[in-house]
């Protein structure tokens, strides 16, 4: 028997877990300015993946990068849902991020 799709689905279903909670900590402590560089190292990730000769890591790199870029088009998302009061909201002020005058400008990504 081939277990490998059996055990690439639980893993799947573990990093996309994983990334629901980035997504809302992610926007908590950092804000959601901060889709640019996710949504970078999701790409660099998934590229990456591309170059990996092991079936398993290529796999696991490629889904992490998925999640992380589909995490970013979700932080904007996030950031209205903690003011509805949905999500804790931090009052805190949060870190800007470099180039942050620029990333304002953009507007951010959504699935």
């Amino acid at each position: 028997m081939n277990y490998l799709g059996l055990v690439l689905g639980i893993i799947t279903l573990f990093i996309i877990g994983l990334g629901f909670l980035w997504v809302i900590r992610g926007e908590y402590y950092l804000g959601f300015l901060w889709w640019p560089y996710f949504m970078g190292l999701g790409i660099s990730l998934v590229t990456i993946s591309l170059f990996v000769p092991s079936l398993w890591a290529s796999a696991i790199l490629g889904i992490f990068g998925a999640s992380l870029v589909w995490g970013s088009t979700e932080l904007k998302e996030q950031a209205v849902r903690a003011e509805l009061g949905w999500f804790p909201f931090n009052p805190r002020p949060k870190p800007n991020p470099p180039l942050a005058r620029i990333i304002k400008k953009w507007p951010a990504p959504h699935l």
